[in-house]
């Protein structure tokens, strides 16, 4: 069997996975990296996380099983274009094809006035979230997401209004992909409905994944 690696977000670390891992019925190969770890104390920038994602996922052989949130679902879309053929399947749950500028900049002075304890359960700290966001905000997928060729299914919670669209988009430019959308949910899926993600996931390892424009609410 394929590896699988799960990401987790920038707000959350790789406990995050627990509960989905849990209820997975091929739980024996899965790797999840705790992001700022895997930088090794470069620093936090897009770049340096990206080179590092990359030297994290060549370790295995063979194929892999990608499956990202958020930050996480960039890192496993940029390193799909990059090595499409090591990737053997990509989930992408609840992220942007192209960082929304405005919000973003909001985000960002939010967590500038935020004390460093408010950091304390996100997967980087003060310093390192806002070092990372300002390499971020430039960050557009949209023109090469077309050239993602392996089975891809996407995910989103559907009280995820900010990523919402870009789950659509997402569907829509990716040639074999599949959507769900997933109710009773937000944004951080793994966590606030890891049964709901775990039976998708279950299902979509299991089977041949579907083509392009099968939507399921």
């Amino acid at each position: 069997m394929s590896t699988k690696i799960l990401v987790h977000g920038s707000g959350h670390k790789a406990a995050s996975w627990n509960k989905t891992i849990s209820l997975l019925e091929d739980n024996k190969d899965i790797m999840c990296p705790n992001l700022s770890s895997i930088l090794e104390g470069k620093e936090a920038s897009y770049e340096n996380l990206y080179s590092s994602f990359v030297k994290y996922c060549n370790k295995t052989d063979g194929q892999i099983h990608l499956c990202g949130l958020s930050l996480g679902g960039i890192l496993t879309l940029n390193y799909a274009l990059d090595f499409p053929k090591k990737v053997k399947t990509l989930v992408l749950i609840g992220m942007p094809y192209k960082v929304p500028k405005a919000a973003f900049r909001i985000q960002t002075i939010i967590f500038k006035i935020l004390p460093k304890s408010a950091f304390k359960s996100m997967a980087f700290d003060k310093k390192d979230i806002l070092a990372l966001g300002s390499t971020l905000e430039n960050l557009d997928f949209s023109d090469k997401v077309k050239n993602i060729t392996c089975p891809t299914l996407i995910l989103c919670g559907k009280k995820d209004s900010t990523n919402m669209k870009s789950a659509y988009y997402l569907s829509q430019n990716i040639k074999n992909s599949e959507l769900k959308v997933i109710e009773n949910t937000g944004h951080v899926v793994n966590e606030e409905n890891p049964e709901a993600l775990a039976k998708i996931l279950n299902e979509y390892y299991l089977q041949t994944p579907k083509q392009k424009g099968t939507v399921a609410r």
